[in-house]
Formats: structure tokens, C-alpha cells, sequence
């Protein structure tokens, strides 16, 4: 593996990582009652306001080409707004981290059927069998939790709405990534998707108080949700894809319900059980699998 593949591996487990995390950092958040619409806001205006910072500073504010406002807004449409809402009320619906994120965890199919679809992408027949070998993971982990219920299905729903937006866009960073540095295209998107944001916030915050945010239960959470699994994590992201593309990249979503149980283990909120890790085991040997060469579907 020569060196520019490694950044780019170890860029992508460091975005999985933090948005492993995320699903309890944002759990915690809609236990502490803070409108979901409110804390988004501000996790997105808090990024997009420290990435443009930083581009300053480093004399990196690039322009953006007329061309490629569609690609843009689009970008900001598929995530962070319907994605957003979606995953957060499915989160919120299932009151499962660990369930949220193992649904999130079928992005890469998705993914990998759009980048075939829409972009005629050569895919490795060994990605198709990675990709697919993360499933039988995923099912384990989720049959052991017991979590699926009448009651949930609406926030599986939602989940499943989430994981069509990020392969939307996953595809529209496809345009982007070659053009434009990780910190421009996520910083135009952060700010699009405050701007989208705002309007919700003001109508549905009802007499929550502002002020509430800046307390530290309530502003931890919002700044590593921001920080860490925003800013940090987008940008790590583009990095790999810009390198491996987007179908070998997306498969380690598959590895975030990982973080995400073993995070939540540690808080109290999941059990962690023999299953479980054998689920575990499937799913990095499948994303292992899913990153070799040879045998390419043409």
C-alpha cells in the first residue's frame, strides 16, 4: 500500500470514527429535551462559521465556479438538511444509537449502485462481496439488540430516507472533490445548510431558552457534534474520496455501528454480547475485503 493510500485509510476510519460517536453525542442532546432543529442549527453554523475562519487564514477561500452551484446546492440539500432531520427524528424514534447506526451502515450498497448507475464506475467484483459480507454483520447486530418493534418502523423509515441522502450526496461530491479543497466544499456546505436550517429553528423552538445551550451538558455535545464530527470528519472524508473514490470509501460506514456500540456500551445506553462481536468480526473482515483490486466488473 503506497503512502497516499494509507492518508487516505486512515482519514476515512478517523470520519468513521467521529460519526460513530455522533449518534450519542446527539442521543444525549435529545435527552436533554433541546429542540432538534435548534441543536442542528447551531452545530452546522458553528462549522461552517470555524471552517470559513480557517480558509481565511490560510489565504484558501476559493471562489466557486457558476457551473458548480447546482452540484453545491444540491450537496446541502442531500446533507446536511434532509439527512439531517432524518437520521435525528429516526434517532430520536428508535431511541437506539446502536440501531440508527446500523442502518446508516447500508449506505455503501447504495452508494456503490449509484457511482455504477450514473457515473459507469469500475467496481472491483471483490467490493461487490465486501460490501454485501458486511449484511449478514449488520443483521446479527441488530437481531441481538431485539430493538425492531411496530414502533420503531417509522424511525427506520427515516433512517432509511437518511442513508438515500447521503449516497445523493456522496454522488454530488463526486463533481466536486477534484475541483475544490475538503475545506471549501464543506464549508459552503455547513453554511447552506445553517441558512436552510435557520427558518425551522425560529418556527419550532417554541419557548425553549437559548440560553439553555450554553450550559456544559448542552454545549459539549454541540461542539463535538461541530468540531469533530463536522468539520474534522466531512473533510477526512473528501480526503479518501478524492483518493479511493466513492464506493471503496462509503463501505466504511459500515464500520460506524461499531464505534457507535462500543461507544454506547461504555455509556450505559447498549449491551454488548458474544453476537454482537461476531457481527463485528463480519463486518471488518466484509470492508477489508470490499478495498481489494483485482477482478473488476466493466
Amino acid at each position: 500500500m503506497n503512502t497516499s493510500n494509507l492518508k487516505a485509510y486512515l482519514a476515512i476510519l478517523g470520519a468513521v470514527t467521529f460519526w460513530g460517536l455522533s449518534f450519542v453525542w446527539t442521543n444525549k442532546l435529545i435527552h436533554l429535551n433541546i429542540p432538534i432543529f435548534t441543536f442542528i442549527f447551531a452545530r452546522l453554523l458553528i462549522a461552517g462559521t470555524v471552517l470559513v475562519l480557517i480558509c481565511l487564514c490560510l489565504g484558501k477561500l476559493e471562489k466557486l465556479r457558476r457551473k458548480d452551484l447546482k452540484w453545491f446546492l444540491l450537496m446541502a440539500v442531500c446533507e446536511p438538511f434532509i439527512y439531517f432531520i432524518a437520521e435525528t427524528y429516526g434517532i430520536k424514534t428508535t431511541n437506539s444509537p446502536t440501531l440508527s447506526a446500523l442502518i446508516i451502515a447500508t449506505i455503501p450498497i447504495f452508494t456503490m449502485m449509484g457511482d455504477r448507475l450514473f457515473y459507469k464506475t469500475d467496481i472491483s467484483k471483490w467490493t461487490v462481496i465486501g460490501i454485501l459480507l458486511t449484511l449478514p454483520g449488520v443483521f446479527l447486530m441488530v437481531i441481538n439488540g431485539g430493538k425492531i418493534t411496530s414502533d420503531y418502523w417509522w424511525g427506520i423509515l427515516l433512517l432509511f430516507l437518511a442513508v438515500f441522502a447521503a449516497c445523493g450526496y456522496n454522488l454530488c461530491i463526486r463533481n466536486l472533490v477534484n475541483n475544490y479543497s475538503p475545506l471549501t466544499i464543506c464549508y459552503v456546505q455547513f453554511i447552506l445548510g445553517s441558512v436552510m436550517f435557520l427558518p425551522l429553528m425560529l418556527t419550532t423552538r417554541g419557548n425553549f431558552d437559548v440560553a439553555s445551550l450554553f450550559t456544559r451538558d448542552a454545549l459539549l455535545p454541540i461542539l463535538c457534534l461541530a468540531l469533530l464530527c463536522s468539520c474534522l470528519a466531512f473533510c477526512l472524508q473528501l480526503i479518501a474520496v478524492g483518493r479511493i473514490g466513492i464506493t471503496k470509501a462509503s463501505v466504511f460506514n459500515a464500520t460506524i455501528p461499531i464505534v457507535s456500540a462500543v461507544a454506547s456500551f461504555f455509556y450505559g445506553m447498549e449491551t454488548f454480547t458474544v453476537i454482537q462481536i461476531v457481527g463485528i468480526l463480519i463486518v471488518v473482515f466484509g470492508v477489508i475485503l470490499a478495498q481489494t483490486r483485482p477482478h473488476r466488473i466493466k
